[in-house]
């Protein structure tokens, strides 16, 4: 059985997402339910976690509706605003959807490096736990030390790293970006997302080998059942197709044992998110 732990659903428009710009064409329309559905089917997925787009909480109760419209949409990242005095109300609401698994922020855009260990920020993310909520960290290599300094103060908060914190791949580079994933990969509490790689990559030339470095790292410091994988779609249709990007996964973990692969492809989002196997096991592409 395999999950897609990390794909996006929007209603375009412009000043909606500004992160789409120059040269992201493909991107620039709708991406619904019915998109990916048979996306899922044709690669043997079962189901999908849907992850917020935008800083919004109109956005976050839309992607909610579509869960519980699409069974296959096993659970919702979305965004709250955790610097507000306020933020127990909005955690407090959404939870109290089953499907609302988890909240991202866009830490990667903040001008100031060191956001997440604003007080306020803190504050928001120490009310996570009492909601049984997890947390997507949206980061660039550069933000790995305060992530680190995050991360230890809240060991009984779950944080998952998204896009393996976005490596140079492009430009091959490893350091200090492996250094410090190293680090961040030893609290127990922090998971890592294999998804987002081609992206990083030279869209038009980059090569499944081109990515084992880096996942010979994660896999190395996180270990299988700490490893999810996600398709980052429809983002990653700006490099590859679905099946292409699924592939660079399937490929690189054949010379994992199937105990290993099973936790990668499913068993590690299941207990990370929360979800229930039968749910899982039972939804593939359905509505």
């Amino acid at each position: 059985m395999r999950i897609d732990a990390h794909q996006h659903f929007w209603r375009y428009q412009p000043a909606d997402y500004p992160w789409i710009g120059t040269g992201m064409g493909v991107l620039q329309r709708d991406y619904l339910p019915e998109d990916l559905a048979p996306l899922l089917v044709s690669n043997s997925v079962a189901g999908s976690i849907a992850v917020e787009a935008r800083h919004s909480l109109d956005e976050s109760r839309w992607l909610l509706e579509l869960a519980n419209t699409h069974s296959f949409i096993l659970g919702v990242v979305g965004w709250v605003d955790l610097t507000s005095s306020g933020v127990d109300r909005p955690l407090e609401r959404l939870s109290a959807d089953p499907k609302f698994r988890g909240v991202r922020h866009h830490l990667q855009d903040e001008p100031d490096d060191r956001f997440m260990l604003r007080e306020d920020f803190l504050r928001g993310i120490s009310r996570l736990a009492a909601y049984g909520l997890t947390y997507d960290l949206l980061i660039y290599p550069r933000h790995l030390e305060a992530a680190c300094q995050l991360v230890g103060r809240f060991p009984r908060q779950r944080f998952v790293v998204d896009h393996l914190a976005k490596p140079g791949i492009r430009d091959a580079r490893i350091e200090p970006w492996s250094g410090n994933i190293r680090r961040l990969a030893r609290f127990e509490n922090v998971f890592c997302k294999v998804s987002g790689l081609v992206t990083e990559a030279d869209w038009q030339h980059w090569k499944p080998r081109s990515f084992w470095p880096y996942l010979d790292i994660v896999f190395e410091a996180f270990g299988a059942s700490r490893i999810m994988v996600g398709s980052d779609w429809p983002v990653c249709t700006l490099a590859g197709s679905y099946a292409g990007v699924l592939g660079v996964v399937a490929e690189y973990v054949e010379k994992l044992s199937a105990a290993e692969r099973a936790e990668v492809w499913s068993g590690t989002a299941q207990r990370f998110y929360g979800l229930r196997a039968t749910e899982a096991a039972t939804s593939h592409a359905t509505s």
